[in-house]
């Protein structure tokens, strides 16, 4: 005698079926969104970095142009390693990096007397559209300090010296020079007087 065939089994396994697909396909979307976030916000801190760099960078130009017309006095080489006798106005430079890497600037903060420029951005492109709403209009935001230091000392000969000599530099990498105002092909360039990186 035939048995009949059952499908009650069968029938409920299905619902759990697609509650389990259902649920794992949510769960994608959400790693997805999270994604998407990081990716933003990874954006935005580069964005951020770069800007806060360029900005040191091009006051660092500055600074060694200032250097270069001051070469033949001696006295006030110290002013300008310390920062001194040039506008930190490089935040224009900030607004164009940040831009290039698809942000705004929302604050360039410039401090001569730290030597750094401190600078906040916020992404020009949403995180997009997922199954968590509030990220479709969503930008983010990052920050970064960027600083300038000084990387050569030097000493003044002392009162009643004679000679024309300049004061020999020493740098950080070891290197000396002996700067020669004929030879401007043979002084050190912005990245031997000054480091420009990022502060911890």
């Amino acid at each position: 005698m035939t048995q009949p065939r059952r499908y009650g089994d069968a029938g409920q396994a299905f619902p759990i079926y697609i509650t389990v697909v259902g649920g794992l396909l949510f769960l994608a979307l959400a790693y997805f969104a999270v994604g998407q976030a990081t990716v933003n916000r990874s954006g935005a801190q580069t964005a951020a970095d770069a800007a806060a760099l360029a900005a040191a960078q091009d006051t660092r130009k500055q600074l060694a142009d200032e250097w270069v017309t001051d070469i033949l006095d001696p006295t006030k080489w110290q002013d300008v390693f310390d920062g001194k006798g040039v506008e930190f106005d490089g935040c224009g430079r900030a607004d164009q990096l940040a831009a290039q890497n698809d942000a705004n600037v929302l604050g360039c903060n410039p401090n001569a007397f730290d030597m750094r420029y401190d600078v906040n951005v916020q992404t020009t492109k949403t995180m997009g559209k997922s199954i968590v709403p509030v990220t479709a209009g969503k930008r983010s935001k990052a920050s970064a300090a960027a600083v300038i230091e000084p990387l050569c000392t030097f000493q003044l000969p002392g009162a009643g010296a004679g000679g024309t000599a300049l004061p020999e530099l020493t740098c950080k990498d070891g290197r000396k020079w002996d700067p020669d105002p004929t030879d401007p092909t043979g002084l050190p360039g912005p990245e031997d007087l000054f480091d420009v990186h990022l502060a911890d």
